[in-house]
């Protein structure tokens, strides 16, 4: 998957999950993606369910549009669902050479 800030939102009765997943753009505009995973023995299978929908000038104002989102998509697992803050990343940090 590749995406370090990956975490679960909640937990289905069948042992798939919702998570989230927060990216910074070039600009610095963040924005969340939403998927459904599922694993297996030795992998995971993962469906973007909602992408780029949530962008925002902050980590943390992208991860509570998708939450809001989340919930409006999934009503009667409120009370199981994870609330951000989630993983907050601030970016791309610059490196210095010398």
């Amino acid at each position: 998957m590749g995406r370090l800030n990956l975490e679960r939102l909640m937990t289905f009765a069948d042992g798939s999950y919702l998570a989230i997943s927060t990216e910074c753009s070039k600009q610095g505009e963040f924005s969340c993606t939403v998927y459904s995973a599922l694993e297996t023995d030795d992998r995971t299978a993962f469906r973007v369910v909602a992408s780029h929908l949530f962008s925002a000038a902050t980590c943390l104002i992208a991860q509570e549009h998708a939450y809001g989102w989340a919930l409006r998509f999934y009503p009667r697992a409120a009370e199981l669902m994870k609330k951000p803050p989630y993983l907050i990343w601030h970016g791309p940090q610059s490196i210095t050479v010398q």
